[in-house]
């Protein structure tokens, strides 16, 4: 692998502290999947995103304006190469405490603990 790679990639990898999660939620798994479930999301929005920015231009009819508009389009596309991947954003999102999540299950335990 080469250096400028190897660079590339540190940029986008990132290592989960289990044991920060873990105190958020209480449990590691269960903050994977609220994680896993809010990148799904960003990815969703961001691919109805690009997908809506692309979609003006697939109506082209003069070879000339469609080299112009490829290259707009090459733009565009790297633009939403070039942002964070969405488990990243979501993984931060949860640090920074900006997701809620319940679990219905542990509440239906606590009432029945309750009562």
């Amino acid at each position: 692998m080469s250096e400028n790679k190897s660079t590339k990639l540190s940029a986008l990898l990132q290592t989960m502290n289990v044991e920060e999660i873990e105190k958020i939620s209480g449990n590691p798994y269960e903050s994977i999947v609220i994680i896993s479930k809010r990148a799904n999301q960003i990815n969703a929005m961001m691919t109805e995103e690009l997908r809506e920015k692309l979609q003006e231009f697939s109506m082209s009819t003069d070879n000339l304006e469609e080299i112009q508009e490829n290259a707009e389009q090459i733009e565009i596309s790297k633009y939403y190469e070039r942002l964070p991947k969405p488990n990243l954003l979501a993984y931060q999102e949860f640090l920074d405490g900006q997701i809620y999540f319940r679990n219905p299950d542990k509440e239906e335990e606590e009432k029945s603990a309750e009562g």
